[in-house]
């Protein structure tokens, strides 16, 4: 039956229709590319080029470099992957694991199995891990800050810089609430309540998702860079940095090689200068290969694979390890919200203990859980669980939640994965 509409009723339509025309066009934005005029596809690079500064690596590194470097230099950033903007799974909370669960060549996960059979995933995408992680972002303890001999002051005004972007008090809703309590009650202690600093006890930290669940990740950081000064190539894979020994390379300047998605080569020189460089930011897994693949690594390595060796350094691509986590999934017959990491307990036997909750955890087809899976091979203990689950998991009604203890030797200012 159609009827006329009351006043009231249309005032609900038009004040409804509002709200969801704002709320479209909010999404909308998160989700387009910002405008960065110095953003380009590496086809478009010419043959050679010259910049003061080489970064190679668009993470969670290069991008802050390359925003204040640009200032008073010219710059060339190197990433392998894509953007991250317009991409549903990377932008909402709620897509959070697809990109992991997604094995295509051009997703922005790269999935690898170390030796000793644990499954992870390396990022290719602008942004780095800040586009694939569980967006948990806090400050390194001042202990760290004086032992490696950091102006406090200074790390004080750089952790704010990059808040003022990336960083956001969550929400708190049910499940990381009752995280939080059941995490009190048990005996993590004091409640240091929201902070971004490292303190331990419980705490609510900080995230890099915003309340609307939208990710703002270290690509969000090139919104300080001089546009004039910074140039970003994509999909721009490095193979190599040829570096000027006395009487070898042309004009007496390193450069770097690297290749576009069709293969074409192109190479890109450093400016003459005695503070220009070549900065390699590609990660704790593609920064050592890119040195070894260019000759700077342990001889016998570098001679084994025929590379001409520039520089013999033992301890390259040595020695890599990563935090052990220990992972309890509660599966769920009915549904619970959404929720990645926003309450940590930091204890001190040197074990994090973190929760994140909702249906996507058991969305992976074939029950494939990405870096939430077991050990490919017989896995082997590595560290105990030592909360009580009961008291966190009596706090709501059974659902997919997942509560994982991970164990570090020391604490750092970073975004957990």
């Amino acid at each position: 039956m159609v009827g006329r509409r009351s006043a009231p009723s249309v005032a609900y339509f038009l004040v409804t229709h509002a709200l969801f025309f704002l709320l479209a066009c909010r999404l909308s934005a998160s989700q387009q590319a910002r405008n960065y005029t110095f953003v380009h596809d590496a086809r478009t690079a010419p043959e050679i080029s010259y910049y003061d500064y080489i970064i190679v690596g668009g993470g969670t590194a290069g991008c802050p470099l390359a925003a204040t470097l640009s200032q008073n230099a010219t710059v060339l950033v190197l990433e392998r992957g894509g953007s991250p903007y317009g991409d549903p799974n990377i932008t909402y909370l709620a897509n959070f694991g697809a990109p992991l669960a997604d094995a295509s060549p051009s997703s922005p996960s790269q999935r690898f199995i170390s030796e000793d059979g644990v499954i992870n995933a390396r990022a290719r995408v602008l942004g780095g891990g800040s586009c694939l992680n569980a967006g948990f972002y806090s400050r390194a303890e001042a202990d760290y800050i004086r032992d490696v001999g950091w102006n406090s002051e200074l790390a004080k005004q750089s952790y704010e810089w990059v808040e003022k972007k990336v960083a956001f008090q969550p929400p708190m809703k049910q499940w990381q609430s009752a995280v939080r309590d059941g995490l009190i009650d048990a005996g993590v202690l004091p409640n240091n309540g929201f902070t971004y600093d490292h303190m331990y006890g419980t705490k609510v930290g900080g995230s890099i998702f915003d309340t609307a669940g939208h990710r703002h990740t270290a690509a969000d950081l090139l919104d300080y860079a001089n546009p004039d000064g910074l140039t970003v190539l994509l999909k721009a894979t490095a193979h190599k940095v040829l570096f000027h020994t006395r009487g070898t390379q042309e004009g007496g300047q390193n450069f770097v090689v690297f290749r576009d998605s069709t293969g074409a080569k192109h190479r890109a020189y450093l400016n003459s200068g005695a503070h220009n460089e070549i900065i390699i930011s590609a990660g704790s897994l593609g920064s050592p290969q890119l040195l070894i693949l260019s000759g700077v690594g342990p001889v016998d390595q570098l001679k084994a694979h025929n590379i001409t060796v520039v520089l013999d350094q033992p301890m390259v691509g040595q020695l890599m390890s990563d935090n052990p986590m220990n992972a309890v999934f509660v599966p769920s017959p009915v549904p619970v919200e959404v929720s990645l990491i926003e309450v940590v307990g930091i204890t001190h036997f040197g074990s994090y203990i973190e929760a994140a909750s909702g249906a996507n955890f058991g969305s992976f087809p074939d029950n494939d859980y990405g870096l939430f899976s077991p050990k490919v091979r017989t896995p082997q203990p590595t560290t105990q669980f030592y909360i009580n689950l009961r008291q966190i998991l009596t706090f709501i009604p059974k659902s997919s939640r997942s509560v994982s203890c991970r164990r570090s030797r020391q604490s750092r200012g970073r975004q957990r994965p």
